[in-house]
């Protein structure tokens, strides 16, 4: 594994809601990301994936925490440490039709960063340059002056991967990039940003709640649960032996294309309504619906800890003497 680029550290942020009262959004959450993988956030809508990326981007000020690209904590970069930081970082949006503003043509909408940063001063190379990044994501330089809604969502969804590619970046952080997208569409996507990744040796944060797409696009996963990292390895160990009992609930979720199979399986169904970041449960904050939920759950808040190599869980089920025997422990998918 490559060295690290990206360093997330006891990352929070808090929104006020007024009157007293915080949305706790992401809580202490740690994790890094390696020059050229795709680190993967998966978690129910409202966990708190979009808010990490957007203030990794420096969209949203943290309220505690570090979050370090190269190094360099980048919520305490100047003006000019900034103009550089964002020509290496840059992020694809989650709607591919409110991202992209619909009074420019593509050819604006491509030229703009570029113009930003002053990367071209001659006007033939700047369109040359987006000729070439339109062929990237196939699609035309005969597009070139058209405006956003005479486009599908999946060229749009193109024109922003375009748009995001248009500096060079060596990281792009693409906050559910698929979601608004048709089935039939979101492969085409997925394996397009799979390309450019080969090609340009590019490193991806990729938010998602669609577990089954993020085990092809992934090298590592985090799991998230009410703004928590619950669990966090690679891909293929996760899918293989899930720990926590939210990612074995998510997981059981996934469809399986054998109807034998599928049949016969063991769903597990949690019960119960997810609580409100802005008064969370205490303790763990899944234990009111988990149902391997202990006494300990509600009094201490479980420790994020290595329970075998390179597999980090924070759970109750592998502390010491609160270990359940493995067969108890896990509810094997099947």
């Amino acid at each position: 594994m490559g060295e690290k680029i990206l360093e997330v550290k006891e990352l929070t942020k808090h929104f006020d809601m007024g009157k007293g009262k915080m949305l706790q959004a992401v809580n202490e959450v740690s994790f890094s990301v390696h020059k050229g993988e795709t680190f993967g956030l998966v978690g129910e809508s409202g966990c708190g994936k979009s808010t990490i990326g957007r203030t990794i981007m420096g969209l949203y000020q943290k309220t505690n925490g570090n979050v370090l690209f190269d190094g360099v904590d980048v919520h305490t970069l100047t003006e000019k440490g900034k103009f550089s930081f964002y020509r290496r970082m840059q992020m694809i949006f989650q709607d591919p039709y409110a991202s992209l503003n619909p009074r420019s043509t593509v050819k604006e909408i491509i030229a703009e960063p570029m113009e930003i940063h002053n990367v071209y001063t001659n006007k033939h190379e700047q369109l040359e340059r987006i000729y070439e990044l339109l062929k990237e994501v196939g699609l035309s330089r005969d597009h070139v002056n058209r405006y956003p809604h005479e486009f599908s969502g999946g060229q749009r969804q193109r024109i922003g991967i375009a748009r995001a590619l248009a500096l060079n970046p060596d990281f792009i952080i693409a906050d559910e990039p698929i979601s608004a997208l048709d089935v039939s569409v979101q492969a085409q996507v997925v394996n397009l940003l799979r390309e450019i990744q080969m090609q340009k040796d590019l490193t991806f944060l990729f938010i998602a709640h669609d577990l089954a797409m993020v085990r092809q696009f992934c090298t590592r996963i985090g799991v998230m649960y009410l703004g928590h990292m619950v669990e966090l390895t690679d891909s293929d160990k996760l899918y293989d032996n899930p720990m926590h009992p939210y990612t074995q609930a998510l997981l059981s979720a996934i469809p399986i294309p054998d109807p034998d199979i599928e049949e016969k399986r063991e769903r597990i169904i949690l019960e119960g309504e997810l609580p409100s970041p802005i008064n969370p449960p205490s303790g763990c904050v899944f234990r009111t619906r988990c149902p391997m939920a202990m006494d300990i759950c509600s009094e201490t808040k479980p420790a994020w800890q290595e329970v075998e190599q390179q597999h980090y869980v924070a759970c109750h089920l592998y502390t010491g003497k609160h270990q359940y025997d493995e067969g108890k422990a896990k509810v094997r998918i099947t």
